[in-house]
């Protein structure tokens, strides 16, 4: 019998992430159950109609719950809210599921180790689209900054961070690929420029005083949001802060001294100039944007692990051997406890009783965090032969 060749299973594996996409569509739509939806179509239509983007409306969105979108994703959703919902929620998550697989493939590594990559993630990516949510844009526009600096563009490398951020201000991570942008002056320069288009644009279907007081409720409405995330009961804090919280059975632990720890721990790798002549080392900071941002917030949930997972995935597959008795441990780990875990893949009572009150979510990424964390810090960095930019199409 034939081989498939590594073409074929790049199509296929693609193709899955399509499937996956459109199944959670017709799941969510067929069953009236897309709210995340209903709130994402309305924020076009709020930011036209200029009524508060961030009020709960339960006759609309069928549910007691909010938008906590940047103002700019008004303008992303427009396409998709001018649709009808089946249509706008199906291309939605279509596009979510091609960025992704584009973002993946661009990757300079080998078409195996991505490969690889896009199936470890395939899970994750499940539970993201299966909520219907923004998250693996969100990890396409961190990945698509940092190869943009990798490439020299660093119009389009700011371009994807400014975006982000004003959406959901994660990709902000992407910073740190500042450093590594061999033109800093024009870097600044297009930043800045971006942040007054974009932070503008939004004003074209509004009204400039209604976009002002927008960002400014946006404000509130996270600080409100982090309050209340902060609790033992939430399905958010899904970060270490939150293992702490849980563990203690103490909602008062300040988020603080962690925050100061991560971000210590991110700068300390980010500032070893000496290893900025690595592909591997620059990659281990890509790793470690998409990780850190989702391990330290608050807001983190079940779905927004797309991004950490993303990140994890990709630094396993950074190693000379990523199937040595360790690495398959943690990467076995990341499918079945992380990607897993809070899914009906697991009993109730033990999702209830274990998984859930011990936030084991958090465990495989965070583990992976400090390992990948402390070689930033430490390790001598030489590429290898799997850093390539090789193509199948």
């Amino acid at each position: 019998m034939k081989k498939l060749s590594l073409k074929t299973k790049y199509l296929l594996v693609a193709s899955l992430y399509f499937i996956v996409a459109t199944y959670s569509w017709a799941y969510k739509y067929f069953t009236d159950r897309y709210r995340n939806y209903r709130i994402f179509e309305k924020v076009y239509w709020h930011e036209r109609a200029q009524v508060n983007l961030y009020s709960v409306y339960p006759s609309e969105y069928h549910a007691i719950d909010s938008n906590h979108f940047g103002p700019l994703f008004g303008i992303l959703i427009a396409p998709f809210a001018l649709l009808p919902n089946a249509v706008g929620m199906l291309l939605f998550n279509l596009l979510n599921a091609f960025l992704f697989v584009w973002a993946i493939y661009l990757l300079p590594l080998t078409a195996k180790r991505r490969l690889a990559i896009m199936l470890v993630c395939l899970i994750e990516f499940a539970n993201s689209v299966h909520s219907i949510q923004v998250n693996p844009i969100i990890a396409v526009l961190i990945i698509l900054s940092f190869l943009m600096v990798e490439k020299g563009k660093t119009v389009w490398a700011s371009l994807f961070i400014v975006m982000g951020t004003l959406i959901k201000l994660y990709p902000v991570s992407g910073l740190a690929f500042f450093m590594f942008s061999k033109n800093k002056l024009k870097f600044i320069v297009s930043a800045l420029l971006w942040t007054i288009i974009l932070f503008c644009l939004p004003m074209l279907i509004s009204s400039p005083q209604f976009i002002l007081q927008s960002y400014a409720d946006w404000y509130h409405a996270l600080v409100e949001k982090n309050a209340n995330n902060v609790t033992l009961t939430t399905s958010q804090d899904l970060c270490i802060m939150g293992i702490f919280r849980r563990i203690t059975a103490n909602p008062d632990l300040p988020n603080l001294p962690f925050l100061v720890f991560g971000a210590a721990v991110f700068l300390m790798g980010l500032f070893r100039f000496s290893q900025y002549h690595s592909l591997k080392f620059r990659m281990y900071i890509l790793s470690s944007a998409l990780m850190t941002v989702v391990l330290f917030s608050t807001s983190s949930e079940p779905p927004t692990y797309i991004i950490a997972v993303t990140g994890a995935t990709i630094w396993l597959f950074l190693q000379e051997k990523p199937f040595s008795s360790v690495n398959l441990v943690l990467l076995v780990s990341l499918i079945l406890i992380t990607g897993l875990g809070m899914t009906d893949a697991v009993p109730k009572l033990i999702r209830k009783s274990v998984v859930e009150p011990l936030q084991l979510k958090v465990w495989p990424p965070a583990i992976i965090w400090l390992i990948m964390s402390y070689e930033l810090i430490f390790k001598k960095f030489k590429d290898a032969d799997f850093m390539t930019s090789e193509r199948l199409l």
